[in-house]
C-alpha cells in the first residue's frame, strides 16, 4: 500500500458549489464494484493530470512568493529577460530560445485588456493563452495576428458584456482563471535590448481601468491548495483532492457533463470532497491501481504512438475542440513537455530514440544530418533543443549551449555538398567540429526540435526531420 497523505484544501470551494461527501461505504453500497473503481480513477487521472501539473507551475509562479520560480501576482505581467537555463526547474522541456513574459490570469472580477506593441516584421513574437484544462484556446502575435499594435479583451466564462471601443477582438476563456504565455524572439546575445524594448511595450489592465471606469468588487480571496510535487503526483492519491479543487474553477462544458458524472463514482469533480481514508480498503486498491494504470497506459501510448512517429506534437496541443475527447493526447502532452504550441504556432519533432530504436544516452555518439537545401522549413525560427532525463530539464555544460537554432546557421560548418551536419554527444567532437556541437550528459537524454510558425511542407509531412543516427 503506498504512503497516504493528508492534504488540506482550502477555501475556494465553499464559494464554489457545496461540497458533496460520499464515502467509499456509499460508494460500494451504490453497487460500484472494485474493478469498476479503479476504471474511473484511471480515466479520471489521465483526464486530470494536465490541469494537476498546469496548477503545480501556476502555483509556484503566481501563488508561492517564496519560490524560487515566482514571477509576480494575478494580472501583472512579468517580463524575463532572459532565455531559460538549467537553473528554471517548473517547467519541463523549456524553450530557451525566446525570452518569456508571464501572465497569470484571474477573471472572476472582471475581464483584462492586453496591449502588444508595433514589432518589427522580421522578429517572431507570440502571446499563446492557455486555460486550466490546458487548452490552447486563443494566440495573438506575427502568426495569428499580425505585428501591428493592437488591444484585446480577455475576458472569463460569466463576462457577458459588448465589446468597447479600442479593441481588436474579444478572446474568451472558459475557465475563471488562465496563463498567457509570451514569447519575444531574440536572434543572438547582443539582441537582448531589443528583446527588452518590445516586452515594455506589453501592457496589461483591467477593463475598468481601460475604459476609465470604475473598479467593480473584487473577487473572494482564494485560500490556495498546496500543490503535489511532480513526484507525489505520480502516485498520491491525493491527487484527486487536487483536481477537485481546480475543477471548482472550471465550469463543466456540456461535452463532459457524462464523464463528470462518471468521475463522481469517486468522489472527483468540482465541488466535491475526496478523502481516501474514507474508502474501503478495496476501494483504496482500487483507485491507486487506477492511477498506476494510467501511467501504463501513457507508457504504452508514448512507446507505441510517439516513439514511432506515429503521432507527432501537432495531436497533444491545441483548442478543446482539436483535442475533441484525446485525453491521453492532452496528458502526454503535459508530460513531455506541458504548454507546448498548437501545430499551426509550432510544431516539436522530438527524439527519444535512435535510428536502432534505441533510447538516447550519452554514453553514446550521434549526428543528426540536414540534406542540402533541406533545413526546417519556417516562417520564423527551428531549433534543436535537449533535456536531460528523467526531469526533462536543460542540461548544463561548460559551453552553456542548451541547443542549436537557426540565428546561428551562419556559424555551423558546412559538409562538403552544402549540408549540415549536428553532433550530439557527451564529449567533445574536436576543435574543428565544435560549432556543431550540440552537449549531452552522460547519461539519457531526449531531443526536441522546434519549428515556430511552420511553412506548410512542414505541416503536410512533405518536409521530415532527418534520423537521429547512432554514430559508434
Amino acid at each position: 500500500m503506498l504512503k497516504r497523505r493528508s492534504l488540506l484544501v482550502l477555501g475556494a470551494l465553499a464559494t464554489a458549489l457545496p461540497a458533496l461527501k460520499v464515502t467509499g461505504a456509499s460508494a460500494a453500497d451504490a453497487g460500484l464494484s472494485a474493478d469498476e473503481a479503479r476504471a474511473i480513477a484511471k480515466d479520471a487521472y489521465i483526464y486530470g493530470f494536465p490541469l494537476v501539473d498546469s496548477y503545480r507551475v501556476q502555483h509556484s509562479y503566481f501563488v508561492d512568493r517564496n519560490s524560487p520560480e515566482f514571477k509576480s501576482g494575478w494580472n501583472t505581467l512579468n517580463n524575463i529577460a532572459r532565455v531559460y537555463t538549467p537553473e528554471d526547474k517548473a517547467i519541463q522541456t523549456p524553450n530557451s530560445d525566446t525570452p518569456y513574459s508571464f501572465l497569470g490570469v484571474d477573471l472572476r472580477a472582471e475581464p483584462l485588456v492586453l496591449t502588444v506593441p508595433a514589432v518589427e516584421k522580421e522578429r517572431y513574437y507570440s502571446l499563446q493563452f492557455v486555460d486550466m484544462y490546458t487548452f490552447n484556446f486563443a494566440y495573438v502575435g506575427s502568426r495569428a495576428t499580425g505585428n501591428e499594435a493592437g488591444s484585446f479583451l480577455l475576458a472569463g466564462p460569466g463576462w457577458k458584456g459588448e465589446t468597447p471601443p479600442g479593441v481588436k477582438a474579444v478572446i474568451r476563456s472558459e475557465t475563471e482563471f488562465a496563463f498567457v504565455l509570451y514569447r519575444t524572439q531574440m536572434f543572438n546575445p547582443a539582441d537582448i535590448e531589443n528583446v527588452k524594448k518590445v516586452q515594455a511595450g506589453y501592457k496589461v489592465e483591467p477593463l475598468s481601468t481601460f475604459l476609465g471606469q470604475p473598479a467593480p468588487a473584487p473577487a473572494v480571496a482564494v485560500d490556495f491548495a498546496k500543490p503535489l510535487s511532480p513526484e507525489e503526483e505520480k502516485t498520491s492519491p491525493d491527487f484527486f483532492k487536487i483536481l477537485n479543487f481546480v475543477l471548482g474553477f472550471c465550469p463543466t462544458n456540456p461535452s463532459e457533463s457524462g464523464l463528470m458524472e462518471r468521475f463522481a463514482k469517486i468522489n472527483v469533480g468540482g465541488g466535491k470532497s475526496f478523502d481516501f481514508d474514507t474508502f474501503s480498503p478495496d476501494m483504496q486498491q482500487a483507485i491507486e491501481g487506477g492511477i498506476a494504470d494510467a501511467w501504463a497506459a501513457f507508457k504504452e501510448f508514448k512507446e507505441t504512438e510517439l516513439d514511432t512517429g506515429k503521432r507527432t506534437s501537432g495531436d497533444s496541443f491545441g483548442t478543446r475542440e482539436y483535442l475533441n475527447g484525446r485525453y491521453l493526447d492532452r496528458m502526454s502532452g503535459a508530460v513531455l513537455g506541458i504548454y507546448g504550441n498548437s501545430k499551426d504556432e509550432a510544431i516539436y519533432p522530438a527524439y527519444f530514440t535512435s535510428d536502432d530504436k534505441k533510447p538516447l544516452s550519452g554514453e553514446n555518439r550521434y549526428t543528426l544530418r540536414f540534406e542540402p537545401g533541406m533545413l526546417p522549413p519556417v516562417n520564423a525560427f527551428w531549433s534543436l533543443t535537449l533535456y536531460e532525463l528523467p526531469q526533462s530539464l536543460l542540461y548544463a555544460n561548460p559551453l552553456n549551449r542548451y541547443l542549436i537554432n537557426s540565428p546561428m546557421v551562419a556559424d555551423l560548418k558546412k559538409d562538403a555538398d552544402g549540408g549540415v551536419t549536428l553532433y550530439i554527444q557527451h564529449e567533445t567532437p574536436g576543435a574543428e567540429k565544435e560549432a556543431n556541437w550540440l552537449p549531452a550528459p552522460s547519461g539519457p537524454f531526449f531531443t526536441a526540435m522546434r519549428l515556430y510558425w511552420p511553412k506548410p511542407d512542414a505541416l503536410d509531412g512533405k518536409w521530415k526531420a532527418p534520423p537521429m543516427q547512432r554514430a559508434n
